[in-house]
């Protein structure tokens, strides 16, 4: 099965040539890195008037989150590379589940780390990656150009089971925004090197993914105050943190507060809770009736 037509995409697109760039390899250094820097400022602006539709992502999202469902990210090459380092990080500074995450990479977990020529253009492949998703999922599906075909077919696979689907792409009139239940439009236009989506719309893609998935995530419990209380302590430093974390929040000293992340085996959302005054298994269990918001569970909180 063939993908449906795409339409025609603007001039002004990623694989459009900058005519501002036309003798950057006659440019000295210095001249080099300011225009890139310069295309990173314009990315990083191109971002806010997204700011809508991403608002509306996380609204959608979040009760689908919390009936237990899976944040899904879709996409090829560069795009799926962006997506997979947003949704690596969600465990160690969120503590969300890995067996709530579901990542659908054109060419699979090989294309990480090469280019696996032709894996973009699997139709088919992307219908099929996409096809365990359901109603209470989320996938982000991010594409430049908006018209890469495994990603579009992951898409509309994914749309078809009821999963919400959002597409995240650079260019105008990019089917993948029609495709998806909400389209998030970033237009970088041309890069500092023609076609290169690395620079400019990566760029982009990153910020829009991280504003995403962090608003979720604070939305969803796991950040209390600014600090990440459900992080994973998984190294001498992310101790350190922890403690520093329930100290800022309790107000107790060093000696309680290893004490009580001992006690709570490095939870620190329970840690608080036990040098509030409460046991263990009342900790967890308040916390599970507060839908894991530590500001729910605390007896006596500062609005």
């Amino acid at each position: 099965m063939r993908p449906p037509a795409s339409p025609p995409v603007s001039d002004a697109g990623t694989e459009a040539r900058d005519p501002r760039f036309d003798g950057v390899d006659q440019w000295p250094v210095a001249a080099v890195l300011d225009g890139l820097l310069e295309g990173q400022m314009a990315a990083l602006a191109a971002v806010r008037g997204a700011l809508p539709a991403l608002a509306q992502v996380i609204e959608a999202a979040l009760p689908r989150l919390q009936a237990g469902g899976r944040l899904a990210y879709a996409g090829a090459g560069t795009s799926g590379r962006v997506a997979f380092q947003d949704g690596a990080e969600l465990r160690p500074t969120f503590g969300w589940p890995e067996d709530r995450l579901v990542y659908l990479l054109a060419g699979g977990r090989e294309a990480l780390y090469r280019a696996v020529e032709g894996a973009e253009d699997g139709w088919e492949v992307g219908a099929a990656d996409a096809a365990g998703l359901g109603p209470n999922d989320v996938l982000l599906a991010v594409a430049a150009s908006g018209t890469t075909p495994y990603t579009r077919a992951a898409v509309r696979a994914a749309r078809s089971s009821g999963c919400l689907t959002v597409g995240i792409a650079n260019n105008h009139g990019a089917p993948l925004l029609a495709d998806a239940e909400i389209g998030v439009l970033v237009p970088t236009g041309p890069e500092p090197v023609a076609g290169s989506t690395r620079l400019k719309a990566g760029t982009a893609q990153k910020v829009v993914l991280n504003m995403i998935s962090t608003g979720l995530m604070i939305r969803l419990g796991h950040v209390y105050r600014g600090w990440m209380v459900d992080m994973i302590a998984s190294n001498e430093k992310l101790h350190r943190r922890a403690e520093r974390m329930v100290a800022a929040i309790t107000g107790d000293g060093e000696a309680a507060v290893r004490e009580a992340l001992a006690a709570a085996d490095g939870n620190v959302k329970v840690a608080v809770l036990l040098l509030s005054g409460l046991t263990v298994e009342a900790a967890r269990a308040t916390l599970a009736a507060g839908g894991g918001h530590l500001r729910q569970a605390l007896p006596r909180d500062d609005p």
